[in-house]
């Protein structure tokens, strides 16, 4: 009897999911949000359709975002999504296919973290999983030399938590996790909005401003570097709906705190490693990945701030889940990078 391997790697991220399929590619990219019937508990969409529904559902419809700063924050949720996104990409039964599953965490995750996220995906049908901690997944994702003795640097900010960490030898030399990213930046700019407009506006409407004209550095060479839009919302004073115009300069001020965070967590990380090794990230700089990396001018204060080349990875929202997947060509390498993660389903 024939058994195939299936090999698929998962970057379960706080804002979206992501599958990668060996010699597919990655044939996922979802929201990580479900919606539920909050009586019967019936699965009513996943992914876009359910995040369409944030803010705007009825009270029998329960839409959750069941990962929160990069973790688990319900079990049962976090399975139903994942089993409805599996089921989409491997929707042939799996009874004689060995399915062979690498998923990427954030590298502050504890044991018990990491054995929850392990359960979610042997319920499956796995039989064997691999637990891989981001940066690490980024990183070979981004294509850079992690085996080699000249270490490599990487910080991969995503929607729950930045990870930053620097690698040689197949393993993280040092590394800082930080629950400051992507949601955090929405969360700084919500609040900005509310003090200095007295404007209430919901996460969606925070997202679409920091990815319009939000930006962590402008240059005052740069003309056009000062954009801006309407942002839409509830007058707090007067209760009524309202519209103000916001531009970059504006928006830079909000996300001066959390970018500060995550550009300490860069130096934190810089000032644990070894000399020899902090030499070696002088000579190679900094690899950015993840969605928050793709923050207008944050490479360009982070090289100002630290003094290190930053490079914003081509694939930066792809980086973790094309890690994940390109780990597994070799077992004996992922049971390296994965170390005490790797779990064999009996």
């Amino acid at each position: 009897m024939c058994f195939f391997v299936k090999d698929i790697g998962i970057d379960l991220g706080t804002a979206n999911t992501l599958i990668y399929i060996k010699k597919k590619g990655i044939i996922l990219n979802e929201p990580s949000v479900i919606a539920v019937d909050a009586h019967t508990k019936e699965v009513l969409a996943t992914g876009k359709k359910a995040k369409e529904m944030v803010g705007r559902a009825p009270d029998n419809i329960r839409v959750v975002r069941p990962l929160q700063d990069g973790v688990i924050s319900d079990f049962e949720m976090t399975a139903s999504m994942l089993k409805t996104y599996i089921k989409r990409v491997l929707p042939e039964s799996s009874l004689f296919t060995k399915v062979r599953v690498v998923v990427g965490v954030p590298s502050g995750v504890t044991e018990v973290e990491k054995r929850a996220v392990e359960e979610v995906v042997r319920q499956m049908g796995a039989k064997m999983v691999f637990i891989l901690e981001e940066p690490m997944a980024a990183a070979i994702g981004s294509g850079l030399a992690v085996d080699s003795a000249m270490g490599c640097m990487i910080a991969d900010i995503g929607g729950g938590t930045s990870d930053i960490a620097i690698i040689a030898l197949g393993g993280i030399v040092t590394n800082t996790s930080l629950r400051y990213a992507g949601d955090k930046q929405n969360d700084a700019i919500i609040a900005h909005m509310r003090k200095r407009y007295n404007l209430l506006i919901g996460d969606k409407t925070a997202e679409e401003i920091k990815i319009t004209v939000g930006c962590a550095y402008i240059d005052s060479n740069d003309p056009d570097a000062n954009m801006q839009m309407e942002a839409r919302g509830r007058d707090i004073i007067t209760g009524l709906p309202n519209t103000v115009t916001i531009t970059s300069i504006d928006i830079s001020k909000a996300l001066e705190e959390p970018i500060k965070i995550i550009i300490d967590g860069i130096k934190s990380t810089l000032e644990k490693a070894p000399p020899e090794i902090a030499a070696d990230i002088v000579s190679s700089g900094l690899i950015l990945s993840g969605g928050g990396g793709l923050l207008r001018g944050l490479d360009k204060l982070i090289e100002r701030s630290t003094g290190l080349n930053v490079v914003i990875a081509e694939n930066a929202l792809e980086a973790v889940a094309e890690g994940t997947g390109k780990s597994l060509i070799s077992i004996e390498k992922v049971q390296k990078y994965a170390g005490r993660g790797m779990k064999k389903r009996i």
